[in-house]
């Protein structure tokens, strides 16, 4: 008999986790058999779990929470000897991972869809000594996008982002960075640089268009515009899903990366990491390729 891991944070999604809790695990014992249930009552709960289902080679570890509750969960899995096939159910305020995945964002539809779910490679991020599963991002929209409270994001959703972004862009100050790819010494000037793992980000599906969550690549965006007007004409683009093909971004694939701010006197940004503040410059970033299986629908 196979068995699974469900862990939960009851505080997710306006405490919608807790509504589905029942569903959930009905779904998943029809399927595996075994299933242990755990809760997550403060940072790192999820990660913890997460070891926890790999050192006792449980077959199948899920998660039901927003999208920090998703990163802990596959930063809990990522490089450990053995790792269980992976599963969630988002109730995030973006849920990037999910639309890449073609996951329902809808809870009761994604609980379903597990039924006769097949299993998808998955890429994760290495930034440092941690994990990520969407996006890197650094400059002045990330800073003000780090200062978005958890009760902004609950209350507001992905507009709490938009107008932390709207702030930045009044701005606009551009940064030097020395960048180290994949053996490639490159200098760049930019307000805003994206390292996104799939084709959505920030709840753009497309933003990313040649993005695959198992390509083993991650891709570099970096704003080019200068000013206020050149960096609004790039808009449309990031909603046509034709962002890469403009003249105003700099666009490149790569597995491994060192950045830095070329004038290291200048006191160091943090980056944006799935969303939440992380750590300052310099930075290292690399790609696990198929690191994980991921549950996805099958597709009708």
């Amino acid at each position: 008999m196979t068995k699974a891991m469900l862990v939960i944070n009851p505080s997710s999604g306006g405490e919608r986790a807790s509504y589905y809790k029942h569903l959930a695990l009905a779904t998943l014992r029809a399927k595996f058999g075994t299933v242990e249930l755990r809760e997550t009552t403060g940072p790192y709960d999820a990660t913890r779990f997460a070891r926890e289902a790999c050192e006792n080679y449980y077959d199948a570890f899920f998660v039901m929470g927003g999208d920090g509750t998703v990163n802990e969960g596959i930063s809990g899995l990522a490089e450990q000897p053995y790792r269980p096939k992976f599963g969630f159910f988002p109730l995030g305020t973006v849920n990037d991972l999910a639309r890449a995945l073609g996951i329902s964002l809808h809870p009761r539809q994604a609980i379903m869809d597990i039924e006769d779910a097949v299993l998808k490679p998955l890429d994760i991020g290495k930034i440092n000594d941690h994990y990520f599963m969407n996006v890197v991002a650094l400059g002045d929209i990330p800073e003000e996008l780090n200062n978005v409270k958890s009760e902004q994001k609950t209350k507001l959703g992905k507009l709490a982002y938009s107008l932390a972004g709207v702030k930045a862009l009044k701005e606009n100050e551009q940064h030097e960075f020395l960048l180290n790819m994949d053996g490639e010494e490159i200098n760049l000037t930019t307000s805003l640089i994206m390292i996104g793992l799939t084709s959505s980000i920030g709840g753009f599906k497309h933003m990313i268009d040649p993005a695959e969550v198992d390509d083993g690549k991650l891709h570099f965006i970096a704003l080019l515009a200068d000013n206020l007007f050149d960096t609004l004409m790039v808009a449309p683009t990031v909603l046509s899903g034709d962002l890469i093909n403009n003249e105003k971004i700099y666009y490149r694939e790569f597995e491994h990366l060192h950045i830095a701010l070329e004038n290291e006197e200048i006191s160091p940004f943090s980056a944006n990491v799935d969303g939440d503040r992380d750590d300052p410059l310099p930075l290292d970033i690399s790609v696990l390729p198929q690191h994980l299986e991921v549950y996805v629908p099958r597709k009708k």
